[in-house]
């Protein structure tokens, strides 16, 4: 039996990660102080609530760290399953929970679930496990475009019925970096991005909610009282803030002025408070934690644990920036969180769930013997993924 030699769980990205869990509960207490006095008469109360989805994620975390990764190649059917299930279940009556106009989430005693956070990470591990299937068949129209664009079409599909247009552009984000590293034709991603774009434009435009969004976003001034309201809020608390910020905890955005302030738009509360030098460490915290699980994946001793760790990577890096453009109103908003700081149950432990996964695979990763860039890995092997194994390190058992 031949095994792989380990280099060891990744703690500069482990301690990313932990900074940015930290310095989320610190903000998440700041920016909430208010609206939790208001709402239930305690100022801690979504602070306290965000430790104990902070400690399940931690236990979620350490399962997914002493998991044989490899397990889920056998699980990912039933996973995919459930997961869709979840997802429909989600528009029944009296089982999923309605807010905003919205049906995402489902209501599990006092607690509420939402189901696409679930899917993002189930979603991950079973197109890692068809990309790796797939093979060389991934070039072809028939046996790789096809399949792959009504796979991600039918998880994306079911999230838009939740009227969850930001989640569903970060699944079908994660699929399209995905099939990049997997070795798919460029001339198959262009179309695929290309329809992509094309189905955004018609969502935008069959929905007057998104259209109104739209617009505000192209001049959110121009109707500053109603929609275009929550960005000029965080254009003032950016602005305000400028370079220092105001301090710790004197934000004056939180008073109710700015919607969402501890959960989709806590960035625009950092700033206020921290001024640009936060904002910056925030964005250079995620480029980190960008640069270090892509660096796991180029590492992986698999092609499987190379197409998980870049799903998982992507999407928790494409998410923060995502969030961070809207809240600087360089993309409209999309209800998307600041992952490990935005307040949120679901979102922060199924995240620090995926995060013991990208561990575990770091983890096991093999130091290459020739160092390359990740284009050539990408695009050896007759632009083929990068076969990890190939280049690892061997020792007999």
């Amino acid at each position: 039996m031949i095994r792989s030699r380990t280099l060891g769980i990744d703690r500069w990205l482990l301690g990313a990660v932990l900074a940015l869990c930290g310095f989320g509960l610190v903000m998440v207490f700041s920016a909430s102080e208010v609206l939790g006095n208001v709402l239930h008469g305690n100022p801690e109360y979504f602070f306290f609530h965000q430790i104990i989805w902070l400690a399940l994620g931690t236990v979620f975390g350490l399962l997914a760290l002493g998991l044989d990764y490899h397990r889920l190649r056998g699980w990912a059917p039933a996973l995919a399953a459930g997961t869709a299930l979840a997802l429909l279940l989600v528009l029944v009556p009296h089982i999923g929970v309605s807010l905003n106009g919205a049906r995402r989430w489902i209501g599990i005693g006092p607690l509420t679930v939402q189901p696409a956070e679930l899917a993002k990470i189930t979603g991950i591990v079973y197109l890692a496990r068809w990309l790796e299937k797939s093979g060389p068949r991934l070039r072809t129209v028939r046996e790789g475009l096809f399949p792959f664009l009504l796979m991600v079409g039918a998880l994306v599909g079911m999230v838009l019925l939740e009227k969850d247009l930001g989640t569903a552009m970060v699944l079908a984000l994660i699929a399209i970096s995905m099939f990049l590293v997997a070795g798919a034709r460029p001339l198959h991603l262009l179309a695929t991005a290309g329809l992509s774009g094309v189905l955004l434009w018609v969502l935008v435009v069959i929905e007057p909610y998104r259209a109104h969004r739209m617009l505000s976003f192209m001049n959110p001034w121009t109707d500053s009282l109603n929609t275009g309201f929550q960005s000029v809020q965080s254009a003032l608390a950016l602005g305000t803030g400028g370079i220092w910020g105001v301090g710790l905890g004197n934000s004056v955005q939180k008073y109710q002025w700015l919607p969402a302030a501890h959960t989709d738009f806590i960035f625009a509360i950092i700033g206020e408070e921290l001024g640009l030098i936060g904002t910056l460490a925030v964005l250079a915290a995620f480029c980190f934690l960008a640069f270090r699980g892509y660096r796991a994946a180029l590492r992986a001793p698999d092609t499987f644990g190379l197409l998980l760790a870049t799903g998982i990577t992507s999407w928790l890096t494409f998410e923060a920036f995502i969030n961070m453009a809207a809240v600087t109103l360089t993309l409209p908003t999309t209800g998307i969180p600041l992952p490990f700081v935005s307040f949120g149950g679901s979102a922060l432990s199924v995240a620090l769930g995926a995060v013991g996964l990208l561990l575990n695979i770091s983890a096991q990763g093999v130091r290459p013997t020739v160092h390359r860039r990740a284009g050539v890995d990408i695009g050896r092997r007759h632009r083929g993924a990068h076969i990890p194994s190939a280049v690892r390190r061997t020792r007999p058992d």
